[in-house]
């Protein structure tokens, strides 16, 4: 009984003695024609099997992944087919393909560690994003560094092990560059801080591009970052740049984190109003609320709050907080909300105190003489006694709300505290007991 393999594998020996008896441009052809025949076979056969599993994915990394290592097997396949091509037609002893044979050997390492570069620059950033759990603020893509140090490994040792093949010491040319690299790197040492430092700035990722940040009274959007600087185009559309160095040594403000619940672009606006000291502050407080509540820039959860923050020399002061959720609104709702409190004041007669410098013989009153006059000051009173009723019930209500937080805040550091909370568990709490003391301290500053 014959072996179907042993019997293939004696007529496939056969054949191929028969074309080397017709000659060398029969056996160059018949290579380049196997060579193109496996080439079409991966691509027709092989890629597009490939292709209709990772699109049945739902990952995005995986599709574009799949065409660069496809281009280095294409050139994989071709190196092999021309090395297999010498092998026959020269044989395995000939001077010149044993002179070439470690140039091969080279190169494929060269590719093969190109492949997994690749497969690292897509796989690690994605891995991480999956296994990201902060909830506070949404970071996007991987982390640079750990992708830049993979890829300089594999790199290094692939290059260290194709000079090998071709019998260059690798460890020898560096020896010898040790006292000019040591003269350049005194000479490039501030370029070099800036290199280290970008490295720094991914490893920490104190913003991304699109952040608004704030370096040294310079704000503006991040454009780019880049090895040796970042680049921040300012409100006013110029563009900063500024070494790394720089933002390393500095406090840095963004503006686009830290707003929770992962809405990490929301920002609190903070306007201050003076008015006179004869006006009731139930009154004005409503009458500042009501505008806010208005306001199409502003978010009602959290809804808007007015406090009493100074008896200043000439007039009361009030802060109103208000919530946005895009900081990039922020100037159109400062103009709309200062806009129409002027326009409410006027409406509802509260006046705003004149500066210390304007020298009057006797205050002027905000309503015209006689009856008209008269009439506005009964109306005025009465919505400042309506205003009053209504602030008693809002503060009631926010201080029931409060001793609820303070409640609920207590519940869930004890149950924190217990020790035998699971990892998911334990990350909801801390992200729950976070967005409570965020809310109870918004009005202790």
């Amino acid at each position: 009984m014959t072996d179907p393999i042993t019997d293939g594998f004696s007529s496939l020996m056969e054949y191929l003695d028969e074309i080397e008896e017709m000659g060398l441009i029969a056996q160059v052809g018949f290579s380049l024609g196997l060579t193109l025949f496996i080439i079409l076979f991966f691509r027709y056969v092989l890629l597009q099997a490939a292709w209709k599993i990772v699109k049945k994915t739902d990952a995005v990394w995986d599709n574009e992944m799949l065409d660069p290592i496809a281009n280095r097997i294409y050139v994989f396949i071709l190196l092999a087919g021309v090395e297999l091509t010498m092998m026959w037609t020269l044989g395995r002893n000939d001077a010149f393909y044993t002179a070439v044979a470690s140039y091969f050997s080279g190169i494929y390492i060269i590719l093969s560690a190109s492949i997994i570069s690749v497969a690292i620059n897509f796989i690690v950033p994605a891995a991480m994003d999956k296994y990201n759990t902060n909830k506070s603020v949404t970071v996007t893509g991987g982390n640079p560094l750990v992708v830049f140090v993979s890829r300089g490994i594999i790199w290094f040792m692939g290059i260290y092990l194709a000079l090998q093949e071709v019998g260059i010491e690798l460890f020898g040319i560096l020896a010898s560059l040790a006292v000019f690299s040591l003269i350049i790197g005194l000479a490039v040492q501030k370029t070099l801080g800036n290199m280290l430092n970008s490295f720094i700035l991914a490893i920490d990722q104190p913003f991304e591009v699109g952040d608004r940040i704030e370096v040294d009274g310079v704000m503006g959007m991040v454009m780019s970052v880049g090895m040796l600087s970042t680049k921040i185009l300012t409100l006013t559309e110029q563009l900063v740049v500024i070494p790394n160095n720089r933002l390393v040594d500095s406090t840095i403000t963004n503006y686009a984190r830290g707003g929770g619940d992962g809405a990490g672009s929301r920002v609190t606006l903070t306007l201050d109003v003076g008015v006179d000291y004869e006006e009731r502050s139930a009154h004005v407080k409503q009458v500042i609320m009501e505008v806010a509540n208005k306001c199409p820039h502003v978010e009602s959860d959290p809804p808007p709050r007015v406090l009493l923050r100074e008896l200043d020399n000439y007039s009361k002061n009030y802060r109103l907080y208000v919530w946005i959720m895009d900081y990039a609104e922020e100037f159109l709702a400062t103009d709309w909300l200062l806009r129409e409190i002027d326009n409410a004041f006027g409406r509802e007669g509260i006046s705003i105190p004149y500066p210390i410098a304007v020298e009057l013989k006797s205050k002027p009153s905000p309503f015209p003489e006689g009856k008209v006059g008269e009439r506005m000051r009964r109306m005025k009173s009465t919505r400042q006694h309506v205003s009053r009723i209504k602030m008693l019930k809002n503060e009631a209500e926010m201080e029931e709300e409060r001793e609820m937080a303070r409640n609920e805040l207590e519940v869930l550091q004890t149950r924190l505290a217990e020790g035998d909370v699971k990892k998911a568990e334990k990350e909801n709490l801390e992200h729950d007991i976070r967005a409570l003391e965020s809310l109870l301290a918004q009005f202790t500053e």
